[in-house]
């Protein structure tokens, strides 16, 4: 009986943890979304119009830092020049940030994903 408790609360425990961690990746997610959306502001600020579209934003293969040419997607010891993002950030889990422009220039998506939620799209005016 002591043993069918214990196993009963281990798993409930792990159950939570897991639950906690998507959570925590969650969070992560948006706030790296907010992030970008900031330096892009800043971009477009300095620019008037936003950056050309990169996929997979801060993986090795994608863009990995924002100055005043745009994406740099070489190494980080290219950043040079104005930066409005030292480094692009990662999504935590096994997804991706993309990026693309619109509009001439004018707009953009970012499309990312939630781990309890799917598919989400952030643009300049709106986040979902």
């Amino acid at each position: 009986m002591v043993i069918a408790i214990i196993a009963l609360l281990s798993t409930l425990s792990v159950v939570a943890l897991n639950s906690a961690r998507a959570k925590a990746r969650d969070a992560r997610r948006l706030s790296d979304i907010k992030q970008i959306r900031t330096a892009l502001d800043m971009y477009y600020d300095s620019s008037s119009s936003y950056p050309t579209t990169c996929a997979g934003l801060g993986s090795s293969t994608g863009c990995l830092c924002l100055t005043s040419i745009g994406w740099v997607s070489s190494s980080v010891s290219d950043c040079t020049g104005t930066i409005f993002m030292q480094k692009v950030p990662k999504d935590p889990g096994s997804y991706s940030y993309n990026y693309a422009v619109g509009g001439n220039g004018a707009t953009y998506t970012i499309t990312y994903t939630l781990e309890n939620g799917g598919a989400k799209t952030a643009t300049p005016n709106s986040m979902e």
